[in-house]
Parts: C-alpha cells; structure tokens; sequence
C-alpha cells in the first residue's frame, strides 16, 4: 500500500499496489485496471503501445524522485522486467508444484541503459534465447538479485523482496550463462 496525495499536501489516501515495473528510469508500482488473466499472459499479448497504470507510484532510479499520479502510460517497449505483487488472476497451489518440476539454470544479466544493473536468479536452460518454438517476448527468472541498484530507498527495498520477475528477453545487453 501506498499513500496517495489528496491535493492538500499532506498524503491520506491509501492505495492498494498490484503490478511493478522496472523501466530503464523508474520503478513503476500500480495498478493495471480491469486486469483479468496472470500479468505475464497480458505483457506477452498485449497488442497497443502503451500500459494504463492507475494510481501510480514512479521512483527515478537515479534522483530517487518519487512521483505519484492517478493515472500513467507506460511504452510496453521500455519495460525490463515485471511482477505482480497480488496475483488475482493466478493458482498459488499449481504454481508451487510447477516451480519444483523446472530444470533450472543460475544466470546473470547485465542492462547498460542510463542506471547499469545487473539482475540474477534461476531460469529454464536458454530461456533467453529466441527460438522458433519459443517466441514469447518474457521469460520468468526465481529469485531474482539485484546488483548496482539502490536498494536500500524505501521505495526501491522491494526490488529485494522479489520472489520471481518476468523479464523482458529482448532488453537485455549481456548474458552470463552458468550452465
């Protein structure tokens, strides 16, 4: 939850936080409105340009400037990675028995944007890799870490928090493979 400006200055308004995105700027935390399937199956057929985040919360990645609007679009092309921190659309139960089954491998990837990061974690083999059998845009990481980014901000702690990510397999710049 957040609080959200009531106009007056001061903050009174609690606002409930379902979806984060990491661009190569901000950290976006919102709310994508009428949102009816898992985050992942909505990125990977989204067909418009821009995302309609409600009641969002971004936070600069280099000034740690927190900005706060009603309403916000957001270029699918800019995302880097995202998680839904309430899954409403999703099985918990079925999740966890999936999550075991996976033949996992440790990778590192490297973003050179405007705030050089490097995030890690576990992957299916070669799931950034494009493949003609394959060809979504999004692959999920497990127990992603962060490298070179503040996490220590409030409002960025909870990159650090992140059980898995779906990650954009297109905006990374380099991949170490520990397989």
């Amino acid at each position: 939850m957040n609080d959200q400006p009531d106009g007056t200055g001061s903050t009174s308004t609690p606002v409930f936080v379902e979806d984060l995105f990491l661009t190569d700027v901000f950290l976006i935390k919102g709310r994508l409105p009428n949102k009816s399937r898992r985050l992942t199956n909505l990125l990977e057929d989204y067909s418009r340009s821009f995302l309609n985040v409600v009641d969002a919360t971004m936070i600069s990645l280099r000034s740690r400037e927190v900005i706060r609007t009603p309403s916000l679009m957001v270029n699918t092309r800019e995302i880097l990675l995202a998680h839904e921190l309430v899954e409403l659309a999703g099985d918990e139960v079925q999740r966890r028995l999936a999550r075991g089954k996976q033949k996992t491998t440790q990778i590192r990837a490297f973003y050179n944007g405007p705030v050089q990061f490097e995030l890690s974690g576990l992957i299916e083999p070669a799931a950034y890799e494009t493949q003609s059998s394959n060809p979504r845009k999004f692959f999920i990481m497990q127990e992603p870490e962060f490298r070179g980014l503040d996490l220590s901000h409030p409002e960025l702690a909870l990159l650090g928090t992140l059980d898995y990510a779906i990650v954009r397999r297109d905006r990374m710049a380099y991949v170490y493979d520990f397989s």
